[in-house]
């Protein structure tokens, strides 16, 4: 599945990126776009001898729109564009985003719309392929005029500016570029604009993040199986008539995946055999884990359409050699997307948590132990994973404020509406990362209540226990705990929940 070459041709899958940032596979564009591109680069080049005033190609960027820019200083033009850009802050983003950052764009660019030379097109490719990744720092876009000063960190390299990761190395990207052979290249008329003017660095983040997310709505419906086992859940509340009359899609498939998983457990309950119904955060799991399904289906959408997306300005029409100034730039649907994720995502982490408080808390656990732990007081078992759950929680909460509610204005007022979007995509890595490790907890915490029961697991919950009883023991005493969370949010980050389930269950529906 990974590793092969892959063709950009502006038709781009979430997978394809995914191969592309996380398993180094390799990139070239596709025979069928080389001469569109040609043909888009020859009307840039007829702009530039006519003299004609086309904005970024004749004209100055943003309020200097008006400024016009003669033949002779068209490189430099380009050249300047990149260097007073290229002035994001903060910690830099990780190689994989970067990564998946350079294949967007290259491939945004391939589709022929943008009037880059194939030369400039090719040199990023080479740098992609020879895994010289730019250093890109994680902060300074405003998500309109697209990711201005990320992209440009990540084009500084090309012309031999800036740093890279080179062979497991932060270093200059012209010791780089020397230690490959290569030479720096020179921008041409419209080709810094067109490297930057785009929204390929918040939907990198994008990208991984609708990845992430899909294995974790399904680790979700598993791990809280696995609570309703430890718990002796009521069943009754996931039988598909309750589910069918409310008319709602997620609803539906998230109480079609507790029947999967739970199909053959000794554990669970009917109502009145130990209590009429269950609280909320077990009876109404497939209304919660439901809307995150619907939101998702929406927001992978987006982000899968963008990523074959043309979104810089001025855009080429080759067929009629015809230039036109828009605002494809613009993150506005990303940022919705994002924040839209944030909100789902946290909602997703919020009931795991409540689950987890369930089965420490002697008072909600159904004859569990306090804190699942045989000798409480001079152990305090699993009472502080819980509040690491309730502080990941609480900070989801804080992150989940909609970036794209937030405009500011910029460039004199010219760019008088961005959408934020870098920052909603930020906020929602960050917010995945949360909740791996907000399941991980319920995981181990679920798996630590259920050794104190005989009953027979499901199939498809035994087989996530005795994944987890590999990685991690019944606790007896008290030890050092952040290792096994992290065994545990290991397993989650890697599929191996989802994976094992799956192959007793069949897919799980999302």
């Amino acid at each position: 599945m990974w590793n092969m070459k892959v063709f950009l041709n502006g038709k781009l899958t979430i997978k394809d990126v995914i191969n592309g940032a996380r398993h180094n596979a390799e990139i070239a564009i596709a025979p069928e776009c080389l001469e569109k591109i040609k043909i888009s680069r020859a009307v840039v080049e007829n702009i530039v001898k006519s003299k004609k005033v086309v904005y970024g190609i004749t004209t100055g960027f943003g309020k200097f729109a008006d400024v016009s820019i003669s033949e002779n200083d068209c490189k430099q033009l380009q050249k300047n564009l990149i260097l007073s850009h290229a002035c994001g802050v903060g910690d830099p983003f990780p190689i994989e985003v970067v990564r998946a950052m350079m294949m967007l764009r290259i491939n945004a660019l391939s589709i022929g719309n943008s009037g880059i030379s194939q030369e400039t097109l090719d040199m990023l490719v080479t740098l992609y392929n020879k895994n010289i990744i730019p250093l890109v720092p994680g902060k300074g876009s405003l998500g309109a005029s697209g990711d201005l000063a990320p992209l440009a960190h990540m084009v500084l390299p090309m012309f031999g500016v800036g740093e890279v990761y080179y062979k497991g190395k932060r270093m200059a990207a012209a010791d780089a570029l020397k230690a490959e052979g290569l030479e720096p290249i020179e921008l041409t008329a419209k080709e810094g604009l067109a490297l930057i003017n785009g929204t390929q660095a918040m939907n990198s983040l994008a990208v991984l993040s609708v990845y992430d997310a899909e294995n974790l709505i399904k680790t979700g419906d598993i791990v809280a199986c696995m609570t309703i086992e430890a718990l002796r859940g009521v069943t009754d509340a996931y039988d598909p008539r309750i589910h069918e009359i409310r008319n709602q899609r997620g609803q539906i498939y998230a109480a079609a995946n507790l029947r999967k998983i739970l199909s053959g457990s000794k554990r669970t309950t009917k109502q009145g055999e130990l209590r009429v119904q269950d609280s909320y955060t077990l009876r109404c799991i497939p209304q919660v884990h439901g809307t995150v399904k619907d939101s998702f289906g929406y927001i992978k959408g987006i982000v899968s359409n963008e990523i074959n997306a043309v979104t810089d300005n001025p855009l080429i029409f080759p067929d009629t050699a015809e230039s036109f100034s828009g605002g494809n730039f613009h993150g506005q649907y990303l940022s919705m997307a994002m924040d839209y994720m944030a909100i789902s995502m946290s909602t997703l982490a919020g009931i795991s948590e409540r689950r987890t408080e369930r089965l420490v808390n002697p008072q909600l656990s159904n004859g569990l132990p306090a804190f699942l732990v045989k000798n409480g007081g001079l152990n305090s078992g699993f009472m502080i994973p819980q509040y690491v759950a309730a502080a990941l929680v609480s900070e989801n909460k804080v992150l989940s404020h909609p970036a794209g509610v937030d405009s500011i204005t910029s460039s004199a007022n010219q760019e008088d509406f961005v959408s934020m979007g870098m920052t909603a995509a930020r906020k929602a890595r960050q917010i995945i990362e949360n909740v791996t490790n907000i399941l991980a907890i319920e995981l181990l915490t679920a798996c630590q209540a259920i050794d104190f029961g005989k009953e027979e697991l499901s199939p498809a919950t035994a087989a996530v226990y005795k994944l987890v009883r590999e990685k991690v023991e019944f606790i007896e005493n008290d030890k050092y705990m952040a290792p096994e969370i992290e065994a545990c949010a290991e397993l989650i980050r890697a599929g191996k929940l989802t994976e094992v389930v799956e192959k007793i269950t069949g897919e799980l529906l999302l």
